[in-house]
């Protein structure tokens, strides 16, 4: 695995917006709050476009993603937000000079097609906060803190608290996934994970749950389960139900998918579409200790 080098003040950062039309007013506060800690920060040329739902057509926004990753000043891509529209682009984008120039990628939700490409290339990548989560009431966000950390020296290191629906164990493995539509959606193509050996991290937003539980069933039947050295639930936030009940939590879907597994698993990790979005290493190996609490600390290679 690649790791792309952490960021010093003054480097460059380049805003994308790879998938959904993005809100200047939500989103200018937090690049303004890059360049006040002392990054450079350039903005895409179509950032700030709209094709219907989308931040510009496809050929637009593959244009800015590519100038980004082409660019050998540029350090981190951050994306301006999610949304749906990343799967479109990814095959109008020549993604080899990122192996000669490795830069960061950051962002979550849509975002997570890209970190799978990144991971198939072999390059770390991190799931978290986008601009409009980087304020909270005028300074910066738990999420930005944890984030810029993460850019700057690599740590990550967390314990929170038991959920009842953990299980006990110790494991180490390389950290892949993000939110589960998306992995769902890439099931079958060149870019769905491999995620034999792997900590899974998990999370998703808005989902009905007849349609959560079809998407672990996948994951199940496709043998993406079995061989997991451990898993990460984290935020299942605003799932919906039908009229006809599904008659289980998010967190129980999860859980009684993997019931035949047995190894360690740690639910309500606090990352995914939450105010508290901690930020995750993609391809980072990571040591998971689920017991009274959970720990999950990145171990540095």
């Amino acid at each position: 695995m690649i790791f792309p080098e952490y960021l010093q003040k003054g480097d460059r950062i380049r805003i994308v917006a790879p998938a959904g039309k993005v809100q200047k007013d939500k989103v200018l506060p937090g690049i303004e709050l890059l360049q006040d800690i002392g990054y450079e920060v350039l903005i895409g040329n179509h950032v700030f476009d709209r094709d219907f739902q989308y931040a510009g057509t496809d050929i637009q926004r593959a244009s800015d993603f590519q100038e980004a990753i082409s660019d050998p000043k540029t350090k981190a891509i951050i994306c301006a937000r999610g949304g749906y529209g990343s799967v479109r682009i990814i095959e109008k984008i020549d993604f080899a000079p990122l192996l000669k120039n490795p830069k960061w990628l950051v962002g979550f939700s849509d975002v997570t097609v890209l970190h799978s490409v990144f991971t198939k290339l072999g390059i770390a990548s991190i799931h978290g906060a986008m601009p409009a989560f980087f304020m909270d009431k005028n300074k910066p966000s738990k999420s930005f803190l944890s984030l810029i950390e993460l850019l700057s020296n690599g740590k990550s290191q967390f314990e929170i608290a038991n959920h009842p629906l953990n299980r006990a164990g110790i494991c180490s493995g390389e950290l892949a996934g993000g939110n589960l539509s998306l992995l769902y959606s890439l099931q079958g193509t060149r870019w769905q994970i491999d995620t034999s050996g792997k900590i899974l991290f998990l999370e998703d937003l808005s989902e009905y749950l007849y349609h959560l539980d079809r998407m672990m069933q996948n994951l199940r039947l496709a043998g993406q389960l079995q061989n997991l050295a451990g898993l990460v639930v984290g935020g299942f936030t605003e799932m919906q139900d039908n009229a006809s009940p599904f008659g289980k939590t998010a967190y129980e879907i999860i859980h009684e998918a993997i019931r035949d597994y047995d190894f360690p698993v740690c639910f309500d990790f606090p990352s995914g579409h939450i105010p508290r979005n901690l930020a995750l290493m993609m391809g980072a190996t990571y040591l998971m200790d689920a017991g009274n609490t959970c720990v999950l600390k990145r171990i540095e290679q």
